[in-house]
């Protein structure tokens, strides 16, 4: 039976190979029209946040009796990888961080158990415990955020319309969520001083009970009639706050009105909640998620249609300010990689027609975008987006996709000017070259398997790399051997009846002679190719050391990021005072767009790889919108110089945004141990010795300052004697200073708590405190100061936890021009005394950047095994030797030699993103050298001798390498100046300039070599 020729089949039937053609360009259009677009692959956030609440407790005490026994069930959670948690005066915050490799369809199914197992403990945990509470969308992106201002307006009023558009919003197909930030919820005070209550002899929980039982909701029952069932109403509940004012309290015999014995007002919650700003002004932000799998392009059209019409009914004095914008970003990203992608397709076009002629070129050309349509055809199919990873990929693919095409175009032109007719040499190129094409090709594809099976968050932010590389890959090959033989017969010219007839004649013209007595050469002094080549391999690698490491670059967008972080234990307003001053420094600077600021709060996720920060009193985060890069830089230095002179009592962190999986500071060293103390001597040792690189800047510990207390010792035998409790102190203290719910002001739709505390010169002076008075058991009022002693102090405000032991993470960021993986290894090395003299028990491990390089690093490697048995058996199966595999395989590392050589030269760092670069390159060079190889066997096959063997492959096929690594080369120059791609483009453009070179001298020695074939 006659193999299965696909190009002899296409040019039989070549009426359905053009519709086929066809119906691709057109399906492929539809399909890129219709791709979602993203600005990052979706990867899963792995992170649950569960939050428990003890009010009155110490941060000591949260830690102890509930922290820590939420913390001992949860290390039975499955795919556990650790368990971070901070705890705080009254409250914690606990991190539940699953393994990288935890498969997506099990995330879940350990959620659920989380909430199961902290259920089944939830009667073990101290009485008056609120929670557990538990948070899994911590991974939810807000990618457009909507600032609501209000001039004239109160700020209930700002919401009640911010409420009606956020109703109006959920209405849009491809919204899942809205949420509301900087909401002031209102409140109802009534405030008493304890002074007149004493003097009134009135016990307080009097006005309690009075205003519960008048506004309780119970049912009055209902009457039945021969013909109705009526409901009888009691009238009592609060209308107003005017009728609170009016309610009478009954004591000792009299009646007072309430209005006239306390202040009763609305206001709103006191101190302030988390804030949210816009461009110095308080306002209320509405954050939007897309609902998984839609298309943020047509979300953001939907989005900007349905505010306009908005925006146009909401009252004069309330406007709508766009804070985040991420289907622009998109948009713009893709523009931008398209037109990366268009330059490319130029590119590669303009080298198909200057070396191969126009008609041959244009064969090459016609290549290019079937084989895209069918690659976003597939994508589609795949439910892969357009996004940075694909896009990149997208321009990557494209040096190689022309491969196959230049290959199977050039051996037909050549057999054509052998004489041959069209649809023989057509055909040929099949029988000849298809098999060792689809080799290489699968070589080249199986290359990217740690990309594509990497068991962690970078491997699966970056998995597209392989899909789209694969499958433009495969496309490509199809296309070589069914398409292109097809076009080439239709489009390049019959010159067999004119042409030579001698195969040998067409190899003796040009460059051929000279490239024929190189390679004899390096066949006669194989000894010296050899040695040299590997010499300078090493002695290159030696230098490899010398290139800057970093994990993932910065990211291309021009916001930035300003943390203030001030004392532990500081105030909201305190806070808020600082954040306005920050943002003194930005308004009318004009290089910023707009900026925000979240007071007591980090930002939403309003991108997928940032490092959001929870709610905390003493922190705010200013997000920073700059026209463009360039403007970025210039209001960073500007920002630097400024805080540096007029931020003194807090820290301030300026950061651009990050590319990859969220990471924090780049430089963190984690100390944990059983003894808080002991640990926080041992974290301060490392600090310093972090201080003294110079590229760390602002080391910190993330602990902080110990707060400051008040502890009120209270005498229990006189205490005991005049029938007050501790319990009954800590009542009347926390109602006074911080406030009692007494009971809810129902309005429409709303609840409003009504509070009752001191006066405001009672309750913000401290100095007073032992003056408040508590009821005695007779009746009478005993000032604090007889029952308690005062005594001030410091606790720990935060106590920050890892997997149950108290860790310190000290931190810090680091200057420009300088790599976190630089900086670190420069620091471990001096951390080797200090962790020598450790107690048992005590550790030092490395954090940031590194722990994140190290974990994606390790799960590439994981895979590698796979990788080389695939690779191992591709060649195999086509070069059925084991030597000759061998070879092959020892051609892969060449690429390092211009892989360093390019990396030092234009100063860029090697990173993740090169390292797949460099996974990329060594299939690109096994890819040429097995076609090398398998040409040689066959000229030996057919009778060649070889040492003529070695030469004639090598000069046959050194137009067809040249080419597709000038295509491959050339194709990366748009990707140079991107933040992202730039060091992979430079690794594969270097390592490909040199390993080229290298296959065509330094296999055809290596061969020669080893198997011992000597001129004849």
């Amino acid at each position: 039976m006659k193999p299965l020729n696909l190009s002899d089949w296409a040019l039989r039937h070549q009426s359905f190979i053009a519709y086929l053609l066809a119906v691709t360009i057109l399906m492929g259009g539809l399909a890129y029209f219709s791709l979602g677009r993203a600005e990052d692959p979706d990867f899963t956030i792995r992170t649950m946040i569960v939050t428990a609440e003890w009010p009155g407790s110490t941060a000591r005490e949260m830690e102890q009796q509930v922290t820590d026994r939420l913390e001992k069930k949860l290390q039975e959670t499955p795919w556990l990888d650790f368990v971070q948690s901070y705890s705080e005066p009254g409250r914690c915050f606990i991190f539940v961080n699953l393994k990288d490799y935890a498969p997506n369809a099990q995330v879940p199914n350990a959620w659920y158990q989380v909430r199961k197992k902290l259920a089944d403990i939830s009667n073990t945990l101290p009485e008056g415990v609120r929670g557990p509470f538990f948070n899994d969308e911590f991974g939810d992106t807000y990618g457009t955020i909507y600032a609501f201002t209000a001039d004239g307006f109160t700020h209930a009023e700002l919401k009640d319309n911010v409420d009606d558009v956020r109703q109006e919003l959920l209405r849009i197909p491809n919204v899942a969520k809205v949420d509301l930030i900087g909401v002031q919820q209102e409140k109802v005070y009534i405030e008493v001083s304890h002074r007149k209550l004493a003097t009134l002899g009135l016990d307080p929980m009097i006005i309690v009970q009075t205003l519960r039982q008048q506004n309780a909701m119970n049912p009055g029952g209902s009457v039945e009639t021969a013909s109705d069932k009526i409901y009888l109403r009691i009238s009592g509940d609060l209308k107003s706050v005017e009728a609170i004012r009016e309610i009478g309290i009954v004591a000792n015999g009299h009646q007072f009105r309430l209005g006239d014995i306390a202040k009763v007002y609305r206001g709103y919650a006191d101190p302030i909640t988390p804030k949210f700003r816009y461009m110095g002004e308080d306002g209320i932000a509405i954050a939007v998620s897309m609902t998984k799998g839609g298309d943020i392009l047509a979300l953001g059209e939907q989005l900007s249609a349905e505010i306009a019409r908005l925006s146009a009914n909401l009252p004069v004095g309330i406007e709508v300010h766009q804070v985040s914008d991420q289907p622009r970003v998109v948009k713009h990203s893709v523009n931008e990689f398209m037109k990366s992608l268009g330059e490319a397709v130029i590119i590669v076009l303009a080298v198909s027609f200057l070396s191969l002629g126009w008609r041959t070129g244009l064969v090459v050309a016609l290549s290019i975008p079937l084989v895209l349509a069918i690659t976003f055809l597939v994508m589609k199919i795949l439910g892969i987006d357009l996004q940075r990873i694909s896009l990149g990929a997208l321009i990557i693919a494209l040096g190689l996709l022309v491969d196959d095409a230049i290959i199977s175009t050039e051996m037909i032109v050549v057999k054509m000017e052998q004489g041959w007719d069209r649809i023989k040499a057509a055909t040929f190129a099949y029988t000849s070259t298809a098999f060792p094409m689809l080799t290489g090709t699968l070589v080249t594809a199986a290359a990217f398997t740690p990309v594509g099976f990497a068991k962690s968050s970078a491997g699966e932010y970056c998995f597209t790399i392989f899909a789209v590389v694969g499958i433009a890959l495969l496309v490509s090959w199809l296309v070589a051997v069914v398409f292109t033989p097809y076009i080439g017969y239709l489009i390049l010219p019959d010159v067999h009846s004119d042409n030579i007839h001698n195969e040998a004649d067409v190899y003796s013209r040009g460059i051929y002679p000279r490239f024929r007595q190189l390679i004899a050469g390096c066949l006669r002094h194989r000894r010296w190719v050899l040695t040299g080549t590997a010499l300078l391999f090493v002695l290159v690698m030696g230098a490899f050391r010398m290139v800057e490491q970093q994990f993932f670059p910065y990211s291309d967008r021009p916001e930035i990021l300003m943390d203030l972080l001030l004392p532990q234990g500081s105030s909201i307003l305190t806070t808020e005072r600082e954040t306005k001053k920050a943002e003194a420094l930005l308004k009318d600077d004009p290089d910023i767009v707009n900026f925000v600021s979240y007071v007591g709060a980090g930002s939403p996720r309003f991108y997928l790889p940032l490092d959001q920060q929870l709610d905390r009193n003493n922190f705010a985060q200013l997000v920073v919108l700059t026209k463009d890069l360039a403007a970025r830089e210039r209001v960073l230095s500007r920002l630097r110089t400024a805080l540096d002179n007029d931020f003194t009592l807090l820290r301030v962190r300026l950061n651009r945004l990050e590319n990859g999986p969220p990471v924090g500071f780049p430089v963190q060293f984690r100390v944990s141990g059983r003894d808080i103390a002991q640990t926080r001597l041992i974290a301060d040792e490392v600090a310093k010795i972090m201080r003294s690189n110079p590229h760390t800047q602002d080391v910190q510990l993330d602990w902080g300052e110990p707060s400051k207390v008040v502890r009120l010792n209270v005498d229990q035998d006189k205490a005991r004697v005049l029938g007050v409790s501790s319990s009954d102190i800590s009542l009347v203290l926390n109602t006074m200073l911080s406030g009692y719910k007494i009971t809810d002001y129902r309005e429409r739709n709303k609840l409003i708590e009504v509070l009752g505390r001191g006066e405001a010169d009672e309750r913000n002076n401290p100095a007073l405190i032992e003056e408040v008075n508590i009821q005695a058991r007779n009746g009478k009022s005993v000032p604090l100061s007889q029952l308690v002693h005062s005594e001030y102090g410091f606790e720990e405000g935060i106590i920050w936890r890892r997997d149950r032991f108290p860790t310190f993470t000290v931190r810090s960021d680091i200057r420009d021009n300088t790599q976190a993986l630089d900086v670190a290894a420069q620091i471990e090395p001096l951390l080797a005394p200090l962790r020598a003299k450790l107690p048992d028990g005590y550790r030092i491990e490395l954090g940031g950047a590194v722990e994140s390089s190290q974990k994606a690093q390790a799960s590439i490697n994981a895979v590698m095994p796979v990788m080389l048995f695939s690779l191992v058996t591709l060649l195999m199966m086509q070069l059925q030797s084991v030597k000759r595999t061998a070879m092959v395989l020892l051609t892969a590392p060449l690429g390092m030699i211009g892989v360093t050589v390019f990396l030092l030269l234009f100063k860029v760092p090697f990173g993740f993103v090169a390292t797949l670069g460099v996974i990329a390159l060594s299939g690109m060079i096994m890819r040429n050298s097995v076609i090398l190889v398998d040409q040689i066997d066959q000229d030996i096959a057919a009778g060649v001798r070889p040492w003529d063997a070695i030469i004639e492959a090598a000069t046959r096929r050194l137009r067809p390498i040249l080419l597709t690594a000038a295509a491959a080369i050339l194709a990366m120059i748009p990707l140079t100046s991107s933040v992202f791609w730039g060091p992979m483009a430079v690794v594969i453009m270097g390592g490909l300039l040199v390993a080229t070179v290298l296959t065509l001298l330094f296999l055809p020695a290596l061969y020669a070599a080893w198997f011992g074939i000597k001129e004849q």
